[in-house]
């Protein structure tokens, strides 16, 4: 299992532990899309894209982020494990 997969598989039991769902996400027809959902308790909703350690989103993935922040829901790029906290924080105090 690759570093990235560690990540996501690590993510999807932190949002459970909240009590929420990290919906995979695949759309076809629309490449780039963020890899998953994050619902949490009281209708917080958020994109997240997983990475390998150091690596960044490609160009279509950066674009795809702008545009769901342009539509005003958050994106949000983890590509180490010790991000999930804080962005799980992050998402919970949303207004």
């Amino acid at each position: 299992m690759g570093e990235e997969s560690r990540i996501e598989r690590a993510l999807s039991v932190q949002v459970k532990k909240r009590g929420g769902m990290a919906v995979k996400f695949v759309s076809p027809g629309l490449d780039g899309v963020p890899d998953r959902i994050v619902l949490l308790p009281g209708r917080r909703i958020a994109f997240v894209e997983l990475k390998a350690p150091g690596k960044k989103p490609r160009p279509l993935q950066e674009k795809r982020k702008r545009q769901l922040e342009a539509l005003g829901f958050p994106v949000y790029v983890i590509d180490r494990g010790e991000q999930i906290g804080g962005v799980l924080n992050e998402i919970e105090n949303r207004m």
